[in-house]
């Protein structure tokens, strides 16, 4: 049993991790290449970071489940955990669309 600031830090690392993976490769969630792509839509992008996020909210609950009861929540949270989720997006963004060339 991890206790909750490892659990807090392990979070967010892979909440960084998984916010710059659809930046960072062509392919789909880093493992199916799509030949017909040359390179990935804007659309594949975005849904890509959305699933992710769903991805990484599950493994937040799941945290918080085994380490304490769940609060409940309203959709504020999900609003601004979503703009947390994108800011930590920012370095992808950055590398795939102003420096890579």
């Amino acid at each position: 049993m991890v206790s909750q600031s490892v659990a807090v830090w392990i979070l967010i690392a892979l909440a960084v991790a998984a916010a710059n993976l659809p930046f960072v490769s062509e392919r789909v969630l880093a493992l199916m290449p799509i030949k017909a792509w040359v390179k990935k839509p804007a659309w594949a992008l975005i849904t890509e970071l959305l699933g992710l996020f769903v991805v990484i909210g599950l493994v937040g609950y799941a945290f918080e489940t085994a380490l304490v009861n769940p609060f409940p929540r309203g959709w504020e949270f999900y609003v601004t955990a979503l703009c947390i989720f994108l800011v930590l997006a920012f370095p992808g963004f950055v590398y795939r669309y102003l420096l890579k060339k």
